[in-house]
């Protein structure tokens, strides 16, 4: 299965936006005129694996099957999951695993799906996993035991360098992302992660999504 080749919807609004704008003679406002479209989205409860945990949950020789393609370039949703078991034998089945693998070996959850699974997960940016919380994963072949690696990931923000710049913020700086609607609220400590290959996109978990009822057209505006 390759890589997905179709234009997100929106970069095609984002286009259309500053044609318009620059048609009408109108100064672009600031999130008109920014180099890339800003995207926000959900993530849901996920883990990352090494091949090494893949083959033990999975059977030797496995690999990692894409089932959907994620916005980041080379990202991807697997076909596979795996049951993640927690304190008390409370599990959470069906698991997705992102891939493709790591060097590590990462859960994720939203802190309500730790209290469902009694887990005591620390706050931290993706792959700073030392001394967190371990879990037992279980698969179609076997187990896999984790000694850490279960975390809520911090909120936070992939930029290209030309975003970066764009916005005023360095990497491993924080931001601020104002969300519109009737539940508009406005997320502080947003972490900027800052690389060549990244598209402007901001992920939050599904706590804050359902704070403050995000939806595909709900407007957001990325402040320094």
């Amino acid at each position: 299965m390759a890589p997905s080749t179709t234009v997100h919807r929106s970069v095609i609004e984002h286009q259309v936006r500053q044609a318009v704008y620059q048609r009408l003679g109108k100064p672009l406002p600031r999130s008109a005129g920014a180099p890339n479209p800003l995207l926000v989205n959900v993530s849901a409860r996920h883990c990352h694996l090494t091949p090494e945990a893949v083959e033990a949950l999975f059977g030797k020789g496995r690999t990692l099957t894409p089932y959907k393609w994620l916005y980041q370039d080379g990202q991807f949703a697997a076909k596979e999951t795996v049951t993640l078991i927690g304190p008390r034998s409370r599990v959470i089945s069906n698991l997705r695993i992102l891939g493709p693998c790591r060097n590590l070996n990462q859960v994720e959850l939203a802190y309500t799906d730790a209290i469902a699974l009694g887990f005591e997960i620390p706050l931290r940016s993706s792959g700073d996993i030392k001394g967190s919380t371990g879990a037992m994963l279980m698969g179609p072949a076997g187990f896999f035991e984790m000694p850490e690696g279960v975390i809520r990931a911090m909120r936070h923000v992939h930029m290209h360098p030309k975003d970066a710049e764009y916005y005023g913020v360095k990497p491993g700086e924080f931001m601020k992302l104002k969300i519109g609607g009737p539940c508009g609220l406005v997320l502080d400590q947003m972490l900027a992660r800052v690389d060549p290959s990244f598209k402007l996109e901001v992920h939050i978990d599904t706590d804050e999504g359902n704070a403050c009822n995000l939806l595909a057209n709900t407007p957001c505006e990325l402040i320094k």
